[in-house]
């Protein structure tokens, strides 16, 4: 991973939208840090949208529709919550100023949001950055069991619906191996972007059922 220095212009939406073309991305040390750096890590994760797994008990999950899932709805309650503290994991690296500068790319329909709600509860969900034919998933919650891998799955299936190339997991974990991701070098992940950003692809937000969802994702 190379770190740059810190951050000391103001970044704008356009600035940080450059920034991702050419496959590098903010982060903070803390939630409290008001301070930034530039990340481009050495080795990517991806989700490769055309292999994406989806676990057998999972797909269950999915197909039963224990979640309501919106698209869009209520960005500033997901990027709260993935900011917050949860069991096993202390407070993120989402600062007030990322908060801020992915609202407005929010607001500029760069941003999007994937969320699962249970009467009325947010308890899950996940956020990132849409940009040409790639998106950059950036960061995900969860307060019930599954809500977030939920949350991913129709991610991936709206992602193939809507002409997508590239998922970018920023870097590879054991919870997001489970779903096929990899971790590819550097030169591979440019060559990869800089496909993917020919052209456009658009969020598909029309409703779509837990076994459309599946069925997107097999599809060939």
């Amino acid at each position: 991973m190379t770190r740059y220095g810190d951050i000391e212009v103001e970044i704008t939406p356009e600035v940080l939208l450059k920034a991702y073309a050419c496959g590098i991305f903010p982060m903070a040390e803390s939630a409290d840090d008001p301070g930034l750096y530039w990340i481009e890590p050495q080795y990517r994760g991806v989700i490769p949208l055309d292999t994406f797994h989806v676990p057998r008990r999972l797909a269950r999950t999915v197909r039963a529709e224990h979640f309501e899932i919106r698209i869009d709805h209520d960005f500033d309650a997901v990027i709260a919550a993935c900011a917050s503290s949860a069991p096993g994991r202390g407070k993120t690296w989402i600062n007030r100023r990322i908060r801020r500068l992915y609202r407005q790319l929010y607001a500029q329909g760069h941003c999007h949001t994937v969320e699962a709600w249970r009467d009325g509860e947010l308890v899950g969900g996940l956020y990132g950055v849409r940009l040409g034919r790639a998106f950059f998933g950036e960061s995900m919650f969860h307060l019930e069991r599954d809500a977030s891998k939920v949350a991913l799955v129709h991610l991936v299936a709206r992602l193939r619906r809507g002409g997508f190339q590239l998922l970018d997991a920023q870097f590879l974990t054991e919870h997001l191996s489970q779903f096929g991701a990899v971790e590819i070098e550097r030169d591979r992940y440019q060559y990869m972007l800089t496909d993917a950003l020919r052209g456009e692809a658009r969020i598909a937000k029309t409703p779509m059922t837990g076994a459309e969802c599946l069925a997107a994702i097999a599809s060939s």
